[in-house]
């Protein structure tokens, strides 16, 4: 056995087909199976991964994640959380549903919030309908797609009815305890959002531990024609934590799909977030920000798809990088000879706090339309000197400067959010994470 089969055999020893599942995704599971072994896992010479190896998970030795025992309290989620009263919220420990610390209450009628598992039986054809049809496997650089997909036992289902607005923002909470330690756990999200609807949605990972384990998440989402949907992903796990996130959506005639992606935890976090424009007239907004420090490693691949004409994308990723930390960021636009008068722009600047810590930036443009308006740019720097002693001369001390002008820099994006009570909360951390 060569020792990508054995690595592959490694994360499939425990897998076999449910034999209560449904028929149709018994082989959903069936094939995705059938993708890692025939690809294997990718490496740095995969272009996806050209910056960041993905061996420290590839070669370590996960089991399926436990249960938890004993489950965290409302209070241990509140000091590692943000976790909004107000909000409907779906909690899952250790990669499972946990009733007793979800509410899910006030939703306007016909909206459907619920776990995965439940969902395969209350809305098993709409499940059917979009399970596995926008998150694509089949291929090296989605390994982890396809191991999401063979694992897959559990996540949140939200589905929101055609002409429905959901005023409250929707909360996805993933939590990994103590009992998780050395476990892997492959979240699986659904979001639907019918014709003209629109809805929010927060999708948070969080730990109470400091314990080493691997979070393999993946959201599909269908945006109908004309409906919005606001989707905002925290990544927040601990530092010995590996996280692979995956999102793909699918934006219908008219919508517009609205994403921002806050990473600052764990010891090597990918995050793919791909878009496919499908319906004429429809937008995608990506925004991110990435905060790194020690010798974490953070790699944010977007893709926007513009498979139709007149649509338009906006993208701006930050990040801050300290100590001997390394981010990467591969953001790829791609139009089709169809899409005529695509309107495109995209934007990825780095601050570096440290002579040790880097950025790989990579922004790409694949333009095979002759009537567009798409512009790419990268750029990567270090705190003003200048500023810096402007702030000193007036008595302010140096510590304090510095961490002024970084969250001056890191607040730029975050005032991109609409939602107010989030981006109170994520200034809250970027200030904190500045303090020296």
């Amino acid at each position: 056995m060569s020792t990508t089969e054995a690595r592959v055999s490694s994360f499939l020893r425990h897998w076999e087909a449910s034999t209560e599942a449904p028929a149709w995704l018994r082989d959903l599971k069936s094939r995705a199976v059938a993708s890692v072994e025939a690809h294997g896992f990718p490496t740095t010479k995969n272009e996806d991964w050209h910056f960041t190896s993905p061996a420290p998970i590839t070669e370590a030795a996960f089991d399926p994640m436990r249960a938890s025992t004993t489950a965290p309290t409302a209070a241990d989620l509140a000091a590692v959380a943000f976790v909004p009263d107000a909000w409907p919220t779906l909690v899952f420990v250790n990669g499972r549903h946990a009733p007793h610390l979800s509410r899910v209450r006030g939703l306007p009628d016909g909206v459907r919030v619920m776990s995965l598992a439940s969902a395969w039986h209350e809305e098993p054809t709409l499940v059917e309908r979009h399970l596995g049809r926008h998150a694509r496997f089949e291929e090296q650089a989605l390994a982890f797609t396809a191991l999401n997909t063979a694992w897959m036992q559990d996540g949140a289902f939200v589905s929101v009815p055609a002409n429905v607005t959901v005023a409250e923002p929707i909360h996805l909470l993933f939590v990994t305890d103590a009992q998780g330690a050395g476990g892997m756990a492959h979240p699986r999200n659904l979001l639907v959002v019918g014709t003209h609807a629109r809805v929010t949605v927060v999708e948070q990972y969080v730990t109470t531990s400091d314990s080493g384990y691997l979070t393999n998440s993946v959201t599909e989402a269908a945006v109908g024609d004309g409906a919005t949907l606001t989707h905002h992903k925290l990544q927040r796990e601990g530092r010995q934590a590996f996280h692979v996130g995956h999102i793909e959506a699918t934006l219908g005639r008219d919508s517009h799909y609205v994403s921002f992606a806050f990473s600052t935890g764990a010891a090597l976090a990918r995050s793919n977030i791909y878009t496919a424009l499908a319906g004429e007239g429809c937008g995608a907004t990506l925004n991110g920000l990435y905060m790194l420090g020690g010798s974490q490693v953070s790699d944010h691949q977007t893709r926007i798809e513009h498979a139709q004409p007149n649509c338009y994308s906006r993208e701006h990723y930050k990040g801050v990088l300290d100590d001997a930390s390394h981010g990467v960021f591969n953001g790829k636009v791609y139009v089709h000879a169809i899409a005529q008068k695509t309107d495109g722009k995209q934007t990825n600047n780095t601050l570096l706090l440290s002579p040790d810590a880097r950025i790989d930036t990579k922004p790409q443009l694949e333009i095979f339309a002759d009537d567009v308006k798409c512009t790419h740019g990268a750029t990567v720097g270090q705190l003003d000197d200048r500023m810096a002693f402007y702030l000193k001369s007036r008595g302010i001390g140096a510590a304090a400067a510095r961490q002024l002008l970084t969250y001056a820099f890191a607040a730029d994006v975050i005032e991109t959010i609409e939602l107010e009570p989030l981006r109170v909360e994520l200034e809250r951390l970027a200030l904190e994470r500045f303090v020296a």
